[in-house]
């Protein structure tokens, strides 16, 4: 294919993601669902031949999902004809779809009889039928039970709805007629995008533009290379976790290695958890350019140079590798249904890893923990079924070199406002709003978290909580800024004492159930005692900082005033100042013991058994390392004979390396 002149390489580029932002607007328009056309949980985007995203949006949508590659989706169908539209929600399908909430669609585009592109796009559904009412749960531990699953097929041939598939779907939802609305948006929103490059062709002509959506790819490859070669070679490490593998589990940990190396770079996982009992799998078949391991690395390459073509070429110069049965790469049937937690984590890690090498141009810790809250309820009303995503709970974001972390604002995820989401269900929100002194502290604070109290009115309702987390570990600061807050979830009812749920995502609620649930808050950047008097006091009567939280500045407000003098004391009393990234006391404590060398080992150790034992052993492992009295002074030796105990306990375990030696 001839090479385009650059010119005309960035007027279809142009024309290429306004087609995508037109379908998403689409979508966002005709959707039924308050959570894709409120909170905008959705991709829409064009492919080539081959199923690389060559035009997303910029800023509608799913905007962390730039890159999705549907070959295996694509090679699932063995011809294409016009006006086919095809469908999965396959986690193992072909490793597009990474839960089963997230309907795929993809529609041949042609010229004439020349297959030219596909127009594509996902949204998550409320509810997709399974074990739970909005089908999530970190409690979940096959892929069955998290609601239906199609396999790549034609929805629609050649102009002809399949109505058995429709049906089978509608039936084990429970809410069909949002899930049907929902589908006929995204229908509409495929028909855009052929149009859209239609109108292309017969402006440019077909060979300009099939040669300009390989053009496009092209060019975001040089550019993201381009910030590879600036940066210096070197391997850039960082380890975070989530709080449980499991419902009242013990921690997973994540481990990520980026080796950069000239203009390309890999992402080494090797070292994370093995697949786990639990909801938290992300499905990525193993694929070197997968998306979910990479949101964060799209986010790193768009911050540092908002010029970005957005597509799949971005992905071109990093490989990841992801071992097998592992938590990153897990086999069937693990449940993957919660991946965004993992994906969310893995998102803050990445940035981590970066800032050790470019401190001064990317921001400390986002925040994470949020859940994305769904109802389940009866209205009283009129006796029906009503369900919905009420709002997403956000942290906040990272504090920069240059300015706070955005307050409330995780991701791509957007605000519902309160009166859609009581219109949306019959319940009633009590408060909205930032939590004070949420944000770590810092030269530039990080963001707030926000929270929300709502009341529940009807027996037998159901609130899902997904992506809850962040209760024990906290996000990190950077360049001596302090982590932010945990975040929290409660429940009362009267005058009864608020229950702590902790990291629950699945609640039961009576009539007059009162929920309150907060985010985490963000890390700060920098020293928080260099941050200026005037600004602290402004975050104080903004209502961000207490007058108690400003001490943490070095700052003595009382009344509303600067008290200069006690300031200058605090100020230029003694003190440990904080260097480099700083991390919460509670994951200093755990890794006294839990440190990298005993994870190393136990990795290792785990990772040489078969994969259905390697959960079992590990929370054996957790479980005697942690009763060892001489651990705190010899962990790696613990956990040895630990080990040795588990072998002889139970001997059909039968380790690899032994197997080999045999």
């Amino acid at each position: 294919m001839a090479a385009l002149d650059p010119v005309t390489l960035q007027i279809l580029k142009s024309h290429f993601e306004a087609a995508a932002e037109s379908m998403a607007f689409t979508l966002l328009r005709t959707a039924h669902s308050a959570f894709v056309k409120e909170t905008e949980d959705f991709t829409s985007g064009l492919t080539t031949l081959c199923g690389q995203t060559f035009a997303s949006p910029k800023d509608l949508g799913a905007t962390w999902f730039i890159g999705l590659d549907y070959k295996g989706a694509i090679d699932a169908i063995a011809d294409y004809k016009p006006g086919d539209i095809c469908i999965t929600n396959d986690p193992y399908s072909g490793y597009v779809c990474t839960h089963a909430p997230d309907i795929h669609l993809w529609m041949p585009v042609f010229h004439e009889d020349r297959l030219v592109c596909f127009a594509v796009g996902h949204i998550h559904n409320t509810d997709m039928g399974g074990a739970v009412p909005a089908s999530l749960s970190r409690a979940l531990t096959e892929v069955q039970q998290e609601g239906i699953r199609i396999p790549p097929m034609k929805l629609v041939e050649a102009g002809v709805m399949n109505e058995s598939v429709l049906r089978i779907m509608l039936r084990n939802v429970r809410m069909p007629d949002q899930n049907w609305g929902d589908l006929k948006a995204q229908i509409a929103s495929l028909k855009t995008g052929e149009r859209k490059i239609r109108d292309a062709i017969a402006r440019f002509g077909v060979e300009t533009v099939c040669a300009a959506t390989y053009g496009v790819l092209d060019l975001a490859e040089r550019q993201a290379r381009q910030l590879f070669a600036s940066m210096q070679d070197g391997d850039y490490e960082f380890t975070d976790y989530i709080d449980e593998d499991s419902p009242g589990g013990v921690p997973c940990r994540l481990k990520l290695s980026v080796k950069v190396r000239g203009d390309e770079a890999i992402f080494d996982f090797t070292g994370s958890d093995p697949q786990l009992q639990s909801a938290l799998n992300m499905p990525t078949g193993g694929l070197p350019r997968h998306i979910l391991p990479l949101v964060g690395y799209n986010y790193v390459v768009y911050s540092l140079d908002r010029t970005v073509a957005l597509n799949m070429g971005l992905l071109r110069p990093v490989q990841c590798i992801l071992p097998v049965g592992s938590v990153v790469n897990p086999v069937y049937p693990a449940a993957t249904g919660m991946r965004s937690l993992t994906c969310a984590r893995i998102q803050g890690m990445v940035i981590g890893a970066f800032s050790r090498a470019m401190p001064d141009r990317l921001p400390a810790g986002p925040a994470g923990g949020g859940g994305i809250l769904n109802v389940r309820t009866t209205d009283s009303r009129t006796g029906r079924l009503a369900m919905a995503s009420i709002n997403p709970i956000t942290g906040g974001g990272g504090g920069s070199s240059f300015e706070d972390g955005q307050d409330g604002s995780n991701s791509f995820l957007k605000n519902t406002p309160v009166e859609i989401t009581e219109a949306e269900v019959p319940i009633r929100v009590r408060s909205y709003e930032l939590v004070p002194d949420s944000g770590g502290p810092g030269r530039y604070r990080g963001g707030l978290a926000a929270q929300m109290t709502f009341q529940m009115f009807t027996p037998n309702s159901v609130v899902t909580a997904r992506n809850r987390d962040r209760v024990r570990f906290s996000c990190w600061g950077l360049e001596g800024g302090l982590p932010g807050s945990t975040c929290s979830f409660h429940r009362a009812n009267g005058s009864a004492k608020p229950e702590d749920l902790g990291n629950t995502d699945v609640v039961r609620c009576g009539p007059g159930d009162i929920l309150t649930i907060s985010a985490a808050g963000a890390g700060g950047w920098g020293d928080p005692f260099e941050r200026p008097h005037d600004e602290v006091l402004q975050d104080v009567l903004g209502g961000k900082v207490t007058e108690g939280g400003a001490r943490a500045y070095g700052v003595v407000i009382k009344d509303g005033v600067v008290d200069e003098a006690a300031t200058k004391a605090l100020r230029s009393a003694p003190r440990e100042s904080p260097q480099g990234m700083t991390f919460d006391p509670e994951r200093l404590s755990f890794e006294r013991i839990w440190c990298d060398a005993v994870w190393d080992r136990l990795s290792q150790h785990l990772f040489a058994l078969p994969v259905e034992w390697r959960f079992f052993v590990k929370h054996e492992l957790f479980a005697a390392v942690n009763a060892d009295g001489a651990a705190d002074r010899d962990p790696v030796a613990a956990l040895e004979r630990a080990f040795a105990n588990v072998l002889v306990q139970y001997p059909q375990i039968v380790p690899r390396q032994l197997e080999d030696a045999a």
